[in-house]
């Protein structure tokens, strides 16, 4: 299915699940709203055990909301979202990012829209977007670990004055490219990004915006020490590798922390499904990114 031709809809909207920003009581607010709106639909809202505590409300185990919801929403900023989509990926359910900060790529509903917006979505005004996440591996000869990145795995130095030296390999099944040399990074590390991480690490690094729904592997090195090296955008039946002799630590969303050196390699390739996010029909990204950006404006 090509990525941008998503007519999807929701099937079935009985019962939605919740999470919200860690440690902000002051969402309950949200909380009501969203609850309200449901309801006047006739869908149930489960809430999240953590959530549930800071909120003063009954919750349930992760899990089990992941498995009952046909939806689920998070409410807080783009790191909310991003942990939801990381934690319910098996469950495949479409996720709804409600903002409750500054404005985020992720998170696009405000707390005045949450009741026209859910009137929308059983009025089939709404879209589903799929965003492309990584598959990664931690390789080794006892157990590899498998895991998935929605934004970026930074591979970087384990120390200040230490340098990132890994060599990098691409493979490509569908043009029968085996395992390739790519290149040594020598420097303070190299991000590995999809589109929808493009705005985060990888643009301070100096990489390239790719929308969204493009699927592609961002490649860029952080302060390189050859002004040779350049940010590279790899087609989306490639996969990359990482070896090195070396200690390097690997972050996979900003979230968890391995080192390479208990691991062969760390594999990466596009996952066979990405993450399902709902929309506002009239969202737009390149307005999303104008504002954040500030591009147009005279500084």
């Amino acid at each position: 299915m090509h990525l941008l031709e998503s007519h999807e809809k929701i099937t079935r909207l009985q019962t939605a699940g919740l999470v919200v920003r860690p440690d902000s009581p002051q969402l309950k607010k949200y909380y009501e709203i969203l609850k309200n709106a449901l309801h006047k639909h006739g869908v149930s809202l489960l809430v999240e055990a953590k959530s549930a505590e800071q909120l003063g409300v009954t919750g349930i185990p992760d899990e089990e909301m992941f498995e009952k919801s046909d939806i689920l929403i998070s409410v807080g900023g783009d790191g909310t979202l991003l942990s939801l989509s990381r934690r319910s990926y098996r469950y495949n359910k479409p996720i709804l990012g409600i903002n409750a900060g500054n404005l985020g790529f992720l998170t696009d509903i405000k707390l005045d829209e949450i009741e026209e917006f859910v009137d929308k979505i059983f009025e089939g005004k709404y879209r589903i977007d799929h965003r492309m996440v990584l598959d990664v591996t931690l390789i080794s000869k006892i157990n590899d670990k498998s895991l998935i990145a929605f934004n970026d795995i930074v591979l970087s130095r384990p120390s200040i004055e230490g340098m990132v030296n890994v060599d990098a390999y691409v493979t490509s099944h569908e043009s029968h490219m085996a395992k390739k040399h790519l290149n040594r990074y020598y420097g303070d590390g190299v991000i590995v990004s999809t589109p929808t991480g493009s705005t985060a690490y990888n643009l301070s690094a100096g990489g390239p915006i790719v929308y969204p729904l493009t699927e592609a592997i961002i490649v860029t090195p952080i302060c390189p020490h050859s002004l040779t090296e350049r940010p590279l955008v790899l087609p989306a039946d490639f996969e990359i590798s990482f070896e090195s002799e070396d200690e390097t630590i690997i972050v996979v969303d900003g979230q968890d922390i391995y080192n390479l050196k208990f691991f062969d390699a760390i594999c990466i390739k596009i996952a066979s499904k990405g993450v399902r996010m709902i929309h506002r029909m009239e969202r737009n990204y390149f307005d999303v990114l104008k504002q954040k950006l500030h591009w147009g404006s005279h500084h």
